[in-house]
């Protein structure tokens, strides 16, 4: 018997994304901090507040599984906005007061250390692989210029440019449309079809056949688990520019998309 499309308010529920396996608050304070061309040893903390909580904000209303340490992150942030609001000690006292921000850009300096640590252990490895493929120098001899190099996208770039598609569908007329049942792992498969008519598709383009605001989600949701289970990657030519999704090869014989989340979730 063919099985009844789900609610989209249990789509979500039933589907949960887990946000921890790409980003933590660490690096979308260092996101924030690197779009806003901010001094790290001179954060203007009430800025930084406001957005990490806007994103925070976002993460909720697409029902992600915020990790614990985002709300608490949250927290150390809302403490020490308070105190950077309040009077500050005379500088000449004998034992002036820490800046209530120094431990926070100590956490965040070692973690900036350790990420570009592991970037250029992966940047090596990609070297090492480019050996056995087709070098650049023969892209350039057809174009007449070298091949702009790429970015991964990482994922508060992905919701930095996912909520630019909410807002421009929050200015388009109000048509009345009947709800869009669909579950994920089918707007999975769909997704994956259009990337298997073209080399790569822009970010943008993947909400263009859906008009309404739970579709816009269960799209961007569908394309964070794709994410997650390697079939596509995404990456953009310069910091915060055009983001353009490719398709992996779907391996001969690998079973669906509703499959592979089915045994991830059952620990096979």
């Amino acid at each position: 018997m063919e099985q009844q499309p789900l609610e989209f308010e249990s789509v979500l529920e039933d589907y949960p994304v887990r946000l921890q396996n790409f980003e933590g608050p660490l690096d979308l304070l260092l996101h924030l901090i690197k779009k806003d061309e901010l001094n790290i040893y001179d954060i203007p903390i009430v800025l930084v507040t406001q957005q990490y909580l806007d994103y925070l904000e976002l993460m909720q209303e697409l029902d992600l599984e915020v990790a614990g340490e985002f709300l608490v992150m949250a927290a150390t942030l809302i403490h020490i906005k308070s105190r950077m609001l309040l009077p500050r000690p005379d500088p000449t006292q004998d034992d002036p007061e820490e800046d209530p921000r120094e431990a926070l850009i100590r956490r965040l300096l070692e973690h900036q250390r350790y990420k570009a640590a592991a970037e250029l252990l992966h940047e090596r490895e990609v070297q090492r692989s480019a050996q056995w493929g087709r070098p650049d120098g023969r892209v350039a001899d057809v174009v007449g210029e070298p091949p702009e190099p790429e970015i991964e996208v990482d994922l508060f770039s992905l919701m930095a440019a996912f909520r630019q598609v909410m807002d421009r569908a929050r200015q388009r007329p109000m048509v009345p449309l009947p709800p869009e049942q669909i579950s994920i792992e089918t707007r999975m498969e769909q997704l994956f079809a259009r990337l298997s008519e073209t080399e790569a598709c822009g970010f943008e383009d993947l909400f263009a056949d859906v008009q309404t605001r739970a579709g816009i989600i269960v799209t961007f949701l569908a394309l964070l688990e794709m994410i997650r289970l390697k079939r596509v990657r995404v990456f953009q030519q310069a910091n915060f520019g055009p983001i353009r999704v490719y398709r992996r090869e779907r391996p001969e014989g690998a079973p669906s998309f509703a499959t592979d989340a089915g045994n991830e979730a059952m620990g096979q």
